[in-house]
């Protein structure tokens, strides 16, 4: 029950970021809530300020963290809508006490998303950034080069959700045999995708030259991938992550590159974003990297914009939201 939250015109939401697509500002200011916007990856103090300057009666949350603090200097604040779907920068846990509902957007970058990491494992199996660089400081390495194919590889996708399944379409159009691991999604629904269904994560290691991750950062999934289960994977063997930071233990996978075990890793989220220092993983040749833009794309950001918006505009006039979307 979403409880009839019908409000006055001219209420604010407030996006964590420098700005929002304009279909989802239309959609906000024909409702009659005013978008205010924050600088990129505000802190705590800059969030704070800004939502007691503003008194925001909801929050679409893109960058940066949404603390306890946040949530309770926020007088007015109803409900936090996620611009995307991975909510682990939001105390929900909080937000719940404080009565603040989340909700997020699922699917509506998945195409983006899922396009990135393709270009990420093409990027990284092909070397193309090194051999870029090579060839802009005058070298010619045909006769010493040695690639691989792609077709024909075994991609392991951790995850089965919306970016999972656009992913595993591409790379079967690729040529690559895809297997999934995620004990939510049933194996007839994977099988009928063509893809082969692993029960135990482990085998899922063991069997895959790439390892994708496309599942949420929670408690339990913190460094699936470290120094253990990086060693269950094959010499030679490749990591792609468009999902979050915190499901790599990133000093080990740092190891394993420098070792020869993982041939080539493409990172597009990081444990700290951004980055406070330039980590070895940042200074490897067998790294592509990408600032967090997998889903950051004008058709993306309009979609999740869109979603983002209209549902905190149906919450608080009181429409039913999917529970798919709602998170507490």
């Amino acid at each position: 029950m979403n409880g009839g939250l019908k409000l006055l015109a001219d209420k604010t939401i407030l996006v964590t970021g420098p700005n929002l697509a304009e279909q989802a500002c239309t959609i906000a200011d024909e409702a009659g809530y005013k978008i205010v916007c924050s600088p990129p990856y505000p802190d705590e103090n800059t969030l704070l300020s800004y939502i007691e300057r503003h008194d925001p009666v909801a929050i679409i949350s893109r960058m940066g963290k949404i603390t306890d603090a946040a949530l309770k200097s926020g007088k007015s604040l109803k409900v936090i809508s996620k611009h995307g779907a991975g909510v682990d920068n939001i105390d929900v846990n909080a937000a719940t006490r404080r009565g603040v509902k989340v909700m997020r957007a699922p699917g509506a970058n998945a195409v983006s998303v899922a396009e990135h990491t393709l270009a990420l494992m093409l990027a990284t199996i092909k070397r193309l950034i090194p051999l870029d660089a090579s060839m802009r400081n005058g070298h010619w390495e045909k006769a010493s080069f040695l690639g691989r194919e792609v077709a024909g590889m075994r991609l392991g996708l951790i995850g089965g959700g919306a970016i999972a399944v656009e992913t595993l379409k591409m790379a079967k159009g690729l040529g690559l045999k895809v297997s999934v691991y995620d004990p939510f999604v049933s194996e007839e629904y994977i099988c009928s995708l063509g893809a082969a269904c692993v029960k135990d994560l482990d085998a899922l290691f063991r069997c895959s030259d790439v390892i994708s991750l496309h599942c949420p950062h929670t408690n339990e999934s913190h460094h699936i991938l470290d120094s253990r289960t990086i060693g269950l994977m094959p010499r030679g063997s490749y990591v792609i992550n468009t999902s979050r930071g915190g499901l790599i233990d990133e000093e080990a996978l740092a190891v394993a590159l420098d070792n020869d075990h993982i041939a080539g890793a493409g990172l597009d989220t990081f444990e700290d974003e951004p980055p406070k220092d330039i980590t070895s993983l940042m200074r490897s040749e067998k790294v592509v990297l990408s600032p967090h833009v997998a889903g950051v794309t004008e058709e993306a950001g309009s979609r999740v914009g869109v979603l983002a918006v209209s549902g905190v505009v149906d919450y608080l006039d009181g429409k039913h939201i999917e529970d798919d979307r709602m998170v507490n």
